[in-house]
């Protein structure tokens, strides 16, 4: 680091991206994205708003909130779009958290809430999940401070009922409860509706996963208006033109377009049930998921060394040297034929693997 670089921030901890190679052709099951590419109304609306690149974008995101919020069925002020959904959980951190008010979140969960915690100089505490991964509840109810669930939780990918999170947020009534919807759509329940029931609710979803549009970079968060009033003050002091011309276009686009999404929707469902049989009957263990993604654990040999040969033969998979989860990978669900090839190659591994052990 320089000289110049400020001292409250040299012990941070980067949060850490997957690997985006460049230099190889790779089946990226590694960073949760979709397989399939944007609505093609998506590329349109984004064609045509090229034309429109010479102005600025509109800071109220007004035409994209007003269909963002009519689509969830709730009022324009009950809404805030941002850079990604990592803008909002940063804008939140920033609004109602400090010293005095830390956050609470589970132990395995979206790296990115320690990074954010820790760059807004926000005290934490790391609630472990049970044994089984799931969230533990209990825990969570009464706990005296602020708090971010994602549901499903990432990378488990398993959700929690609604009326858990109802529980939490009741018994949290002085604190924030934000729950991250990021995998929502795969097959979770939103709790979108019971941000009209409590005032310290607040509810964040993205279009990188479901709606194809990772690239864009578009996000939103839904709560009490007042805490919207109070995140828009962050945003205009940061970034007052965080939503720009293009995905804001997309966005509507990718809202319009309910058949595509739908559809791609369904196919991620569909092949993830598929691939999760087909997993466990090579005697994996594997989490249930409600997410694009699954949590896994090879028998034949350790996580590490599956994501290395898979990534041999050209097939990435998301791997953590981290207590608790050293022994586990998380896969990506792609497209049908990208997850034949997966599991074409956890097969060709096996069966090496069984050459090698004899061999020994």
């Amino acid at each position: 680091m320089s000289k110049f670089f400020s001292s409250k921030y040299r012990d941070l901890v980067p949060y850490t991206p997957g690997e985006q190679p460049q230099e190889q052709v790779f089946i990226k099951l590694n960073t949760n994205e979709s397989p399939f590419p944007a609505s093609p109304k998506v590329q349109d609306a984004v064609s045509e708003a090229v034309k429109s690149l010479h102005l600025y974008s509109d800071p109220e995101s007004a035409a994209l909130s007003s269909a963002v919020a009519d689509y969830l069925n709730v009022s324009r002020d009950q809404i805030l779009m941002t850079n990604g959904s990592d803008e909002i959980l940063n804008f939140a951190f920033m609004a109602f958290g400090d010293s005095e008010h830390p956050f609470s979140f589970p132990d395995i969960t979206y790296g990115f809430y320690k990074v954010i915690a820790d760059l807004n100089q926000v005290p934490f505490r790391e609630i472990p999940l049970k044994e089984d991964f799931t969230v533990d509840v209990e825990a969570f109810c009464r706990c005296d401070s602020n708090i971010v669930i994602p549901n499903p939780n990432a990378p488990t990918g398993i959700p929690l009922a609604q009326e858990d999170i109802r529980r939490i947020v009741e018994s949290n009534k002085d604190h924030l409860v934000i729950i991250d919807e990021a995998y929502v759509d795969f097959g979770g329940i939103s709790c979108i509706p019971l941000t009209g029931e409590y005032d310290n609710l607040l509810v964040t979803q993205t279009f990188s996963k479901s709606r194809s549009l990772a690239g864009g970079r578009l996000g939103f968060g839904v709560g009490n208006s007042a805490l919207i009033r109070d995140l828009n003050t962050l945003k205009y002091s940061c970034n007052p033109y965080n939503v720009n011309r293009l995905t804001s276009a997309a966005g509507i686009a990718a809202i319009d377009d309910e058949e595509y999404f739908r559809r791609n929707i369904n196919s991620v469902i569909t092949v993830r049930e598929q691939v999760s049989k087909a997993l466990v009957q090579r005697g994996f263990s594997v989490l249930p998921s409600c997410a694009n993604f699954l949590f896994v654990n090879s028998n034949f040999c350790s996580s590490e060394t599956l994501y290395l040969r898979l990534r041999e033969k050209g097939v990435l998979v998301r791997y953590w040297n981290s207590p608790r989860i050293e022994n586990w990978c998380r896969i990506t669900i792609g497209s049908a034929d990208q997850m034949s090839r997966l599991i074409a190659a956890v097969d060709e591994i096996m069966e090496e693997n069984k050459h090698e052990t004899v061999g020994n």
